[in-house]
């Protein structure tokens, strides 16, 4: 039986932030919160039996969620040295066992993946040069995965739906969640703003 929702997120809470955050892969934080509901959501929907894999794991909050919640093979991708290093410390912090940590682009995974279990919170596509990234995050997704998990910007759902369904793919699951940002960048203006985030769960079709 799955942890509830509550004590995956309190463990998650533990889990340390980037050490130095890159503004241009949009290195923030996934919040506790949004990852254990993500996580235990997967968990009632089965989802955690097969594979999972986290693109762009960053930190490793979905990856080690996943852990805690009852998936027994996890791979957290990232193209971030610095952040896998972060992710590994964060999973024996908790420890949370059965992670793989894999320097690679994300948008490419390898293909050996394929039939996995997807989690992502791709960048929003605030940053210059990243607009439509999280378009190639869904990609991928689409790519390898039978089920996928994916974090976006407010005002989303229409974009999502639209892809998955020229994809291949029919969005199951949609919520709404807020993303609290920390100052961290220089053009942040306020010492903490809170995004709104939309939630979808993917079904994928070959």
């Amino acid at each position: 039986m799955s942890p509830s929702r509550r004590t995956i997120a309190r463990e998650l809470e533990s889990l340390a932030d980037f050490a130095d955050p890159s503004p241009d892969l949009e290195q923030y934080l996934t919040p506790p919160e949004i990852a254990a509901h993500v996580c235990h959501l997967a968990a009632l929907e089965d989802d955690l039996s097969r594979p999972v894999v986290d693109l762009g794991t960053g930190t490793g909050m979905l990856a080690i969620g996943a852990a805690l919640a009852g998936a027994e093979r996890v791979i957290g991708i990232d193209v971030d040295t610095d952040a896998l290093a972060t992710a590994r410390e964060n999973a024996t912090r908790v420890g949370a066992a059965g992670i793989d940590w894999v320097r690679a682009d994300a948008t490419a995974p390898p293909v050996a993946l394929e039939g996995a279990t997807v989690l992502s919170n791709p960048p929003f596509g605030a940053q210059r040069g990243n607009r439509h990234a999280d378009r190639d995050f869904l990609e991928a997704a689409g790519a390898v995965g039978t089920v996928s998990y994916t974090i976006h910007n407010e005002g989303s759902q229409e974009f999502v739906e639209s892809f998955a369904a020229d994809a291949g793919g029919e969005v199951t699951h949609a919520f709404r969640a807020e993303f609290p940002i920390e100052h961290r960048f220089e053009f942040h203006t306020e010492a903490e703003s809170t995004l709104q985030a939309e939630v979808f769960r993917l079904e994928w079709t070959r």
